[in-house]
């Protein structure tokens, strides 16, 4: 039985704790129990295995990025709102490294459904009709909005900015101004 007090979303929420001290990589389940001093099979109760406790970090971190983004855009548009969604998540990935690696994980089919990725995907397009863009093109542009912050963040994290100047915010700053103009002056096929 499992011991008193043990929940799912109390298992999530620690493993979301230890993805951001020790890495996501490293959450598993023997992690997780060591965390709370119980045996392994305390916790099977709550998640059938590491693979499903990584996947509800996903989701919690998908939906956590998914309320900040949201609250950060409101009453937002253009250049402005743009920002404010590339600010969330970096900012997110700072403060959370682990739930922002979480976030990245590639998600099976029914829990990608469950996810706040179609959230995400629509405060993207949202913030893609103040630039008039017609379909295609808004999911290239969705598809080039994610790899750009991706991309920067996970080489910002990784020390790929670190030894050399101009400062990383001045290099983020002129990354978001550089989208807005492309956005503004989306190329016609």
């Amino acid at each position: 039985m499992a011991r008193v007090g043990l929940t799912t979303d109390r298992l999530v929420r620690a493993g979301a704790e230890l993805a951001d001290e020790v890495g996501f990589e490293q959450v598993t389940v023997s992690a997780l129990a060591r965390r709370f001093d119980v045996k392994v099979a305390s916790l099977y109760s709550h998640v059938k295995n590491s693979q499903d406790l990584k996947t509800r970090l996903a989701l919690l971190a998908l939906e956590e990025l998914a309320v900040q983004a949201a609250d950060a855009v409101a009453g937002r548009s253009g250049k402005d709102a743009l920002a404010a969604l590339g600010n969330v998540y970096r900012d997110y990935a700072h403060e959370h490294p682990g739930r922002y690696a979480a976030a990245q994980l590639r998600l099976d089919p029914e829990a990608a459904a469950a996810s706040a990725g179609r959230r995400h995907s629509g405060m993207t397009r949202a913030i893609l009709r103040g630039y008039d863009l017609p379909e295609p093109d808004q999911t290239h542009a969705v598809r080039l909005l994610g790899s750009v912050f991706h991309g920067y963040i996970s080489l910002e994290m990784g020390g790929g900015f670190s030894h050399s100047a101009p400062d990383t915010q001045e290099t983020w700053d002129r990354t978001l101004d550089a989208l807005d103009a492309l956005l503004r002056n989306w190329p016609t096929p």
